[in-house]
């Protein structure tokens, strides 16, 4: 771990972060890099970092960097030499002089935002919702370190909803950024994230502790979890089951097309015409390379139900995508915080409390807080309140009780 000088070597370390540009590392990375993304030597490796561009900064962060980094091929796990790629995120740092041992880190894994290089968090803004969150936790004095996910920004498919590719892309930029002096962050994480991002942050939790044993996870904070909920009597997952919700638009839709268009281009391929209406192929198609909220215009401009857009059975069809995005182990070695919206659609309410039940009965330490008549996106900073109060307990060493005793206070709490 990278121990941040204290007094006068602290104020020259910052100095030293002033002037970090790509001395060390060749310029223009993200323009000059191969088209293929494999890189030798060992994951974790920081390749790149330069300044991040000041529109797509923080108002809170008093540096931010774009960084490139070595990281393992989630997808290809399991072979006997695993594949290393090229990976992008970045790093804000919050103002003032780091604590001895370094920034305690909120390791950001970022909601959906879409499929395509042009979509990936480092080369955006923001958005509304994400900057509040992120600054809130910048003022909490807290570095961000957030990964953009395997494929995302970089050469290569995106594997999205992919637990373990998700997992090691999160992990090997907490090792990258750890193991670049340059940088005053500490071996203190706390791994945040929403939607797409609850799930790898949920998944990294699992797969810490035997890919990367040498990070000092202290914890995770989930909200808007996707998760198949407990199957009902007859073995099947509810969902939008009544015919109005069949033929009513939906947004969420966009989801499941960011799916098909993945699994239409994996291997082995998954043919999305079997499954979709000409209707459904054309949305897929935008949804190759247009970024989400975009991707929701499409689909309320488009009308598209679950009725229109689908001719089979969605979740038999992906059956073998949805596979890849469950999660190691439900025993996670350190506490969860779970915010579940009460109103939420897009990864519905009662499917999140089914996988924070189903967490305290694995003996993880759950805290979990249902806010009422919040949605998906509303309950990111609603939690707020809570999951600070929940990290701080992590950071300053203090146990997390949980609620997985009081079953109603649990699936209740504000």
């Amino acid at each position: 771990m990278h121990l941040v000088p204290t007094g006068l070597r602290r104020a020259a370390a910052i100095a030293t972060l002033s002037t970090l540009t790509l001395s060390n590392w060749p310029t223009g990375f993200a323009q000059t890099q191969a088209s293929s993304n494999m890189t030798t030597g060992s994951a974790g490796q920081m390749l790149a970092i330069e300044p991040l561009a000041p529109a797509f900064s923080l108002a809170n962060a008093s540096k931010a960097y774009a960084i490139w980094y070595s990281s393992t091929d989630g997808t290809a796990a399991g072979n006997d030499q695993a594949v290393q790629l090229t990976t992008s995120g970045a790093i804000f740092l919050p103002r003032g002089l780091p604590p001895a041992g370094g920034w305690p880190v909120i390791a950001w894994a970022h909601g959906t935002v879409g499929i395509g290089d042009s979509c990936a968090p480092s080369r955006n803004p923001r958005s509304e919702r994400d900057a509040q969150y992120l600054n809130n936790w910048l003022k909490e004095g807290y570095a961000i370190v957030a990964t953009d996910y395997q494929g995302l920004g970089t050469p290569g498919p995106h594997a999205y909803l992919h637990s373990r590719a998700a997992a090691y892309a999160t992990l090997d930029s907490l090792r990258a950024t750890l193991n670049t002096k340059e940088l005053p962050l500490g071996n203190k994480i706390v791994i945040v994230g929403q939607s797409q991002g609850a799930a790898a942050a949920f998944a990294t939790a699992g797969f810490a502790p035997d890919y990367a044993p040498e990070l000092k996870i202290l914890g995770t904070i989930a909200t808007g979890t996707p998760h198949s909920g407990r199957p009902s009597k007859d073995g099947k997952i509810a969902y939008r089951s009544s015919p109005a919700e069949q033929k009513s638009t939906d947004p969420s839709i966009a989801y499941i097309l960011y799916i098909a268009a993945v699994a239409n281009q994996s291997k082995p391929r998954l043919p999305a015409e079997q499954v979709l209406s000409e209707k459904g192929l054309g949305a897929m198609k935008a949804a190759e390379t247009t970024c989400v909220q975009q991707m929701f215009d499409v689909v309320k401009k488009e009308q598209l139900s679950w009725s229109n857009t689908f001719k089979s059975d969605f979740m038999s069809y992906y059956a073998q995508p949805f596979s890849k995005g469950q999660f190691p182990t439900l025993k996670i070695a350190t506490p969860v915080f779970f915010g579940i919206g009460g109103a939420d659609r897009d990864a519905p309410t009662k499917f999140q409390q089914d996988l924070a039940e189903q967490s305290c009965e694995a003996g993880t330490v759950v805290e979990a807080h249902t806010y009422p008549g919040m949605d998906h996106s509303q309950t990111v900073n609603s939690s707020f309140p809570n999951s600070r109060l929940f990290a701080r307990k992590l950071f300053n060493g203090e146990k997390i009780a949980g609620n997985c005793v009081a079953k109603q206070e649990m699936l209740s709490l504000r």
